[in-house]
């Protein structure tokens, strides 16, 4: 189970580029335009398996001595932190020699519990994203998520709502989906 604890911050480039997109000078939508993108975030999420902007995450994993675990995150940059978590929910510290993490060049990540403890379940804390800011996300990602944006922005008081992007956004999104056989 992945939590965001810490979600990347808005960049206003983005909010930027949604204004003129839609061609709106006035910022007396930028709240809804705002919520609208972090949606829009969301659904590349959703869509990918891959988070865009950078933003420290939560995972909790059963411990199975021994067995490779990956990690939901996506593309996972680091791990910071790795702790037992006890049936009380206190939290203690596992040492570095407890355990071993795999971090690949596609940005996914194993990680595995090395000898066998009380533990049942652990929580690590790690930072992932493709990219640390707006600039620096793919043009096809980015000009996707804007698209996505303006879409929800003109379909607002629609009565259907509709489960996966449209067509035009998905087929920008398409090169960076994860799919994994189960």
């Amino acid at each position: 189970m992945r939590t965001i604890l810490t979600p990347a911050p808005l960049p206003e480039a983005a909010l930027g580029e949604l204004k003129a997109w839609l061609a709106i000078a006035s910022g007396a939508e930028d709240q809804l335009l705002a919520a609208l993108l972090r949606a829009a975030l969301d659904a590349f999420a959703g869509f990918t398996g891959r988070i865009a902007l950078t933003a420290e995450c939560e995972e909790l994993l059963p411990a199975h001595p021994g067995c490779w675990l990956r990690l939901s995150a996506d593309p996972v940059q680091a791990i910071t932190a790795v702790e037992s978590v006890a049936g009380d929910g206190t939290r203690t510290p596992l040492p570095a020699d407890a355990y071993a993490v795999e971090l690949e060049a596609d940005g996914s990540a194993r990680f595995r519990v090395l000898r066998q403890s009380a533990t049942k379940r652990l929580a690590l804390a790690l930072t992932a994203g493709l990219a640390s800011d707006w600039p620096a996300l793919p043009e096809a990602i980015r000009h996707g998520v804007i698209r996505l944006a303006a879409h929800l922005y003109r379909e607002r008081d629609g009565e259907a709502a509709q489960a996966s992007p449209p067509a035009a956004v998905a087929a920008l999104w398409h090169p960076w989906r994860r799919v994994r056989l189960a």
